[in-house]
């Protein structure tokens, strides 16, 4: 049985984008759907328009720079932002095609996590950073490595996110956070 790999491409269960110093070089009409923009908009930019803030895309993209060298692959649950200016829980999966240039070339595939995990609360960039990384079972001093900063800072904005959520512990915050 011969296999239509560009068919296979554009059918595929969630978004995918090829990239090329984090522009998305091709994506499937699954993508274009989970963020409400046509193919012709998304082809030849950057990933930083699917962010809601540029401060964002620079720190994701210093974040896994390092572990894309490292391992080759990435993956994390973080905010995106859709073409009407909406934000969703997404989930984010790569892949460098050259571990040790990680942003010259990759397969990226993105999970719409909306239905599951609802974004409630109006977020600053850092919150969601510091939320996504509570969800992922880190620690503040684990999490203050990750983002290069002091582990008392990521307790400051773990504390607003408490009371954001109306959250007694951390325990319930992940849970509100992860339940939406």
């Amino acid at each position: 049985m011969d296999i239509d790999y560009k068919l296979a491409f554009e059918l595929a269960p969630v978004g995918l984008a090829l990239s090329r110093n984090r522009q998305m070089q091709d994506c499937n009409g699954y993508l274009c759907e989970m963020f409400g923009a046509s193919r012709e908009l998304l082809v030849g930019q950057s990933f930083q328009v699917l962010y809601p803030s540029a401060i964002e895309f620079e720190r994701t993209g210093s974040r896994i720079s390092p572990i894309l060298n490292r391992n080759g692959t990435y993956a994390d649950d973080r905010i995106m932002k859709r073409a009407n200016g909406e934000t969703f829980w997404c989930h984010v999966t790569g892949r460098a095609l050259n571990q040790a240039s990680p942003h010259e070339a990759g397969i990226w595939t993105f999970e719409d996590l909306s239905s599951r995990r609802p974004v409630k609360s109006e977020l600053t960039a850092r919150e969601r950073e510091v939320a996504a990384h509570l969800m992922g079972g880190l620690t503040s001093k684990e999490i203050g490595k990750a983002l290069a900063i002091s582990h008392r800072t990521v307790e400051i904005y773990r504390a607003r996110l408490m009371r954001k959520y109306k959250a007694s512990n951390t325990g319930d915050l992940v849970h509100k956070l992860m339940a939406g």
